[in-house]
């Protein structure tokens, strides 16, 4: 995927989320689950506009969203 940040960067930035934004990654999670259903960059343009986030910080939790969405398909 050309538009996500490098396994490294993509685990600092989730690491760092819930001392920035006070929440854990699991309840951004959940937020992008029950959140409306748009592709790639207009999820993280929603975040960033509804939930005031970091652009870093919405790319790394839509990503990581994708992911584990991609892992539980695989099971």
């Amino acid at each position: 995927m050309n538009h996500v940040f490098s396994e490294e960067t993509h685990r600092n930035l989730l690491s760092r989320i819930p001392r920035c934004t006070g929440r854990e990654v699991s309840d951004w999670l959940r937020t992008v689950d029950e959140g409306p259903a748009l592709r790639f960059d207009e999820k993280v343009s929603w975040l960033r506009s509804e939930h005031d986030l970091a652009y870093g910080h919405a790319k790394a939790l839509i990503h990581e969203y994708d992911l584990r969405r991609a892992a539980r398909k695989l099971l």
